[in-house]
């Protein structure tokens, strides 16, 4: 169902975020994620005006994980920010994700390493949503899924990740029977 029709408004800014996925011919994956932000109107920055239409921020990370979503390399490239010759020298620091898990703790480890004066605010929040685009986009290659749906494999990774798949929930009764916890009235 669509959201509902706004009130009248003027469109302020735009934040677009993308996140592409490869599967490498070296059996590794890169995700590639982009953040830009593109104001509707001229602003005025100390380092000057930006005219409307123009990127404040474009910004670029790319990871390179294994089956396990342990990153083995990662690069950050920042091609348009609000203070050129400052903002866009931190790019080295986000070497520091190599040896994380995607899917162990990894926003917590990225905060340890990359918030505040670490790194870059706008390339760290990008990268807080890789974890689950690299589950999005290799799920079927990493994950059991099907095989869990018939009983022949562990529990599915996803049970309990998110609300339609509680273990308690109809979805998981329906299509992970197998995995599926009656819910405990009272």
């Amino acid at each position: 169902m669509p959201l509902s029709s706004p009130a009248s408004r003027q469109l302020r800014h735009t934040r677009a975020i993308t996140v592409e996925a490869y599967a490498r011919d070296d059996g590794l994956w890169d995700l590639d994620a982009r953040i830009r932000d593109i104001k509707a109107q001229d602003i005025a920055l100390a380092s000057g005006v930006r005219p409307a239409g123009t990127a404040v921020h474009d910004l670029s990370l790319r990871i390179t994980i294994n089956r396990d979503l342990e990153i083995v390399d990662a690069e950050a490239a920042s091609d348009s920010v609000p203070y050129p010759g400052y903002c866009d020298t931190i790019g080295p620091a986000y070497k520091k994700l190599i040896g994380l898990s995607l899917a162990k703790h990894f926003r917590l480890h990225l905060k340890d390493r990359l918030s505040g004066v670490l790194g870059c605010t706008h390339l760290t929040e990008l990268a807080q949503v890789l974890p689950t685009a690299a589950i999005q986009a290799f799920a079927d290659d990493a994950f059991e899924t099907r095989n869990a749906a018939q009983g022949d494999a562990e529990r599915p990774y996803e049970i309990d990740r998110c609300h339609a798949l509680r273990a308690d929930g109809p979805a998981v009764a329906r299509y992970y029977p197998r995995w599926a916890i009656k819910a405990v009235p009272g």
